[in-house]
């Protein structure tokens, strides 16, 4: 769905709030609209959070969607494929793409432990809310630098892009 007024609040809700009873409807409608990209997985991957982020938080909202996405689709779930090295600054906080960019390079890695999970496969990596693609992109480099063959994306929400003018 669009990231907008109309959505903001529920998946704020789910991000910030405790509002857990939406990752089952989130990953009802992931599972719905990801339907061929769920069927090419053979690994379903959260975006993860710093443990810091995570400790102050109590859950990772990412996981849980992957995880529910998990139960419904059959496919197996890993939270832990993927880490979070180092704490980051809220990607909402910041200005620009560029400086999203920043913040999140070299952010993310697979531990050696992982690394035959990931190794040739393809990976389904779910996150809630797609702004710039900046994290997206740090995880996803992450992942192919681990030997993925594949990494594939859903989001339950992305931030409307202006198209481009036509003259």
């Amino acid at each position: 769905m669009a990231y907008d007024d109309a959505s903001k609040g529920a998946v704020l809700a789910l991000k910030r709030s405790d509002r857990l009873e939406f990752s089952h409807l989130f990953a009802r409608w992931l599972k719905r609209a990801g339907q061929p990209l769920i069927e090419q997985a053979d690994l379903i991957v959260p975006v993860p959070l710093h443990r810091w982020r995570l400790w102050a938080r109590r859950y990772n909202q990412s996981a849980l969607l992957a995880q529910r996405l998990a139960d419904l689709s059959g496919r197996p779930f890993d939270p832990f494929a993927l880490a979070r090295t180092r704490s980051t600054a809220s990607q909402g906080a910041m200005p620009s793409a560029k400086a999203r960019a920043r913040n999140v390079r070299g952010a993310f890695h697979v531990p050696s432990a992982k690394r035959t999970k990931i190794s040739k496969r393809c990976v389904l990596l779910v996150d809630d809310v797609l702004t710039t693609g900046a994290t997206i992109h740090a995880c996803a480099l992450a992942l192919k630098r681990a030997g993925a063959e594949k990494v594939l994306v859903l989001t339950i929400a992305r931030v409307p892009r202006p198209l481009p003018r036509v003259i």
